[in-house]
């Protein structure tokens, strides 16, 4: 939704005076609700969680995702590396395979002329941009020819350690899968019917990848509710029974500093 720079920056702000963890930006290049002739935009994301790197000290910070139809993966990579440098480590990546055609947000793309794939192929990107990404973190030289991308020799590219982790977002099977196989991480909804399942499959594909289950991170999001803010509630129980690593609880513009300080004072360890 629409929001202001300014907004932005104190609502980052309340939010790590009220304890809270880190701070996610939304991914969109325009307010499908707003009006044609309004004034009112979206700030661009990655740009937007440099600068709260600098007003902020502590507080992890990521996007919740990013669209990859809307970044070269070796522009990503690039910028993903120096965000990381600029907030001292505090980066996580969200990554997505964006809205489908029958959805709004598929607009935002239409009118820059860049296709809308169908679901498959968008989740494939996902898979090969994490990939992308990493090996351009690892300093890899080598080239790749992949299904979407294509490296040629890539080198200078920033280097960096340690590496932000990389935390698919998705709804069904399938990004799940990819989450586990390609990512450290799945993010999905809070109140998903098939949560436990989800999460299962994730980890599953991650063990089956050779990599450390102990290290694969599982977030989710809700609104911002009391129910989400006690760990002693029926809700926060059961997240932290699948093995919750971070609950995302959303707020909408315009932001309000005070209820996010007063949501702090119900807080209780969180996830």
């Amino acid at each position: 939704m629409s929001a202001r720079w300014a907004d932005m920056r104190a609502a980052a702000l309340a939010v790590e005076e009220a304890g809270f963890d880190g701070v996610w930006t939304w991914d969109h290049l325009r307010d499908p609700e707003a009006e044609a002739d309004s004034d009112a935009g979206v700030p661009e994301a990655m740009t937007v969680l440099a600068a709260l790197a600098e007003a902020t000290h502590r507080i992890a910070l990521g996007p919740l995702v990013l669209n990859v139809s809307n970044r070269h993966p070796g522009l990503l990579a690039q910028m993903a590396a120096t965000l990381q440098q600029i907030s001292g480590g505090r980066l996580l990546v969200g990554l997505g395979a964006g809205g489908h055609r029958n959805l709004p947000y598929a607009a935002e793309q239409q009118m820059l002329g860049l296709d809308v794939e169908s679901d498959a192929v968008r989740a494939q990107r996902v898979a090969e941009a994490a990939d992308v990404m990493r090996r351009l973190w690892r300093g890899d030289g080598t080239s790749l020819q992949g299904a979407h991308y294509r490296l040629e020799r890539p080198s200078g590219y920033l280097r960096v350690d340690p590496a932000p982790p990389i935390v698919v977002g998705g709804f069904g099977p399938r990004m799940a899968a990819i989450a586990g196989r390609h990512a450290d991480g799945f993010n999905t909804q809070a109140r998903h019917p098939n949560l436990a399942g989800l999460l299962q499959i994730a980890r599953d594909e991650h063990r089956a990848s050779g990599r450390d289950p102990a290290r694969f991170v599982a977030t989710v999001f809700a609104g911002l509710e009391p129910r989400w803010l006690r760990a002693s509630s029926r809700d926060r129980s059961a997240l932290e029974g699948l093995g919750v690593d971070r609950l995302i609880l959303l707020v909408s513009p315009p932001f309000d500093p005070a209820q996010i300080r007063a949501a702090g004072r119900l807080l209780t360890p969180t996830l």
